[in-house]
């Protein structure tokens, strides 16, 4: 029989739809953990009394480029798959998916294997792999290498189909214009998660790719055909769609509070919006530049920036976005936390366990502040 390990009261529970107030985490000794009133608490359990904040499980972040000083594109390997996953864990993910971002077909063969192979390895934090290109829209390429954009072709096709039988999670950023709705129905028909983004595509054209079986868009108003009056374009066909997904990067530079409060508004259907931090290099270090296909990105003042200005990624953990949604868009604390674990969660055909100790997280009142709890 399970027995009991220790308990953790004086602290709000998510248990992944609600927050649940004045009761008990009990950890068992198997590694599983159960919510509880805490006058049901055996007699003989350890309790711990936290000083507030909310126990949630840890987050889960659908585009991150990199990480603890390095950049996937870099050095696409296991060592630097390990290197981000580490820094992000840090920063209380729980699990990623590695974002290689537009580079040329050896480089994108090299990530494949990489996380191929880490998965084989049982990296921790490694549940697959987004590639944000190269078959994107050069018009909205924002600071991907135009030079290395293209249309996708056949054999494209059959190493993604290919990387799908060994990946548990392959999430693909493609534009309309690039790629045809028989691919992404060949795509999604694999199980691959197909996100439109980086397109200057109309309305019309977005509808039917996702009619077609894409299942989400990526980084929200940012780098796609913008939502106006007599043209809705990407940003209105991915908030009328029932069945699209939208990752947003909530750090108050990407997309303005009132945008994004309007977006939470508009967004119909049964799939919705979760955060992403399109992390960079800089994440869990204090590196103020680095490369990205040999041009430098620099960060100042909460922004990662080509020269030119054109942004470049984001500077934000999931814990300062959250706090973004909570104190500048104004949502209820319990909605901003599944846009950070149960939603994004939800994308994957093979999600992170939610009950497991190891993956339980420590979020501090005031939102400043992570830590696991097998380390409070």
């Amino acid at each position: 029989m399970t027995q009991a390990r220790s308990a953790y009261i004086g602290a709000r529970i998510y248990d992944g739809a609600a927050l649940r107030d004045d009761h008990a985490l009990l950890v068992l000794s198997d590694g599983t953990t159960r919510i509880t009133a805490p006058q049901n608490l055996p007699s003989e359990c350890p309790t711990h009394t936290l000083d507030g904040g909310t126990l949630l499980s840890g987050f889960v972040d659908l585009q991150v480029n990199g990480g603890g000083g390095v950049m996937f594109n870099d050095a696409p390997t296991v060592e630097t798959l390990a290197t981000i996953a580490a820094a992000h864990r840090g920063l209380g993910t729980v699990a990623i998916l590695p974002t290689l971002i537009t580079d040329t077909p050896a480089q994108t063969a090299a990530a494949i294997k990489a996380v191929i192979d880490a998965i084989d390895q049982h990296i921790p934090g490694i549940a697959g792999l987004h590639l944000e290109g190269p078959h994107l829209s050069v018009a909205r390429k924002g600071a991907h290498d135009g030079t290395l954009i293209r249309p996708m072709q056949d054999s494209d096709l059959r190493g993604l189909l290919d990387a799908a039988d060994h990946i548990p999670n392959l999430m693909v950023t493609v534009a309309p214009e690039n790629v045809t709705n028989t691919q992404i129905k060949t795509m999604a028909d694999a199980g691959i998660i197909v996100s439109l983004g980086h397109s200057d595509c109309d309305y019309d054209t977005a509808m039917a790719g996702f009619d077609a079986g894409a299942r989400c868009a990526t980084h929200l108003f940012n780098a796609m055909s913008q939502a106006q009056a007599r043209a809705p374009g990407l940003v209105g066909a991915a908030l009328n769609h029932p069945m699209a997904a939208c990752g947003l990067i909530a750090d108050g530079v990407h997309v303005h509070p009132a945008m994004i409060r309007a977006a939470l508004a508009a967004k119909t259907g049964p799939s919705d919006i979760f955060l992403v931090t399109d992390a960079m290099a800089t994440a869990g270090s204090d590196i103020t530049s680095f490369q990205l296909n040999g041009r430098e990105i620099l960060r100042k003042d909460g922004r990662l920036t080509l020269a030119d200005g054109t942004l470049a990624g984001a500077d934000v953990t999931m814990p300062q976005a959250i706090r973004v949604l909570v104190d500048d868009v104004k949502e209820p604390l319990e909605k901003a936390l599944a846009r950070a674990t149960t939603i994004p969660a939800g994308m994957l055909r093979n999600p992170p366990s939610r009950d497991r100790v190891d993956d339980l997280l420590w979020l501090s009142q005031d939102m400043t502040q992570t830590r696991w709890i097998t380390e409070l």
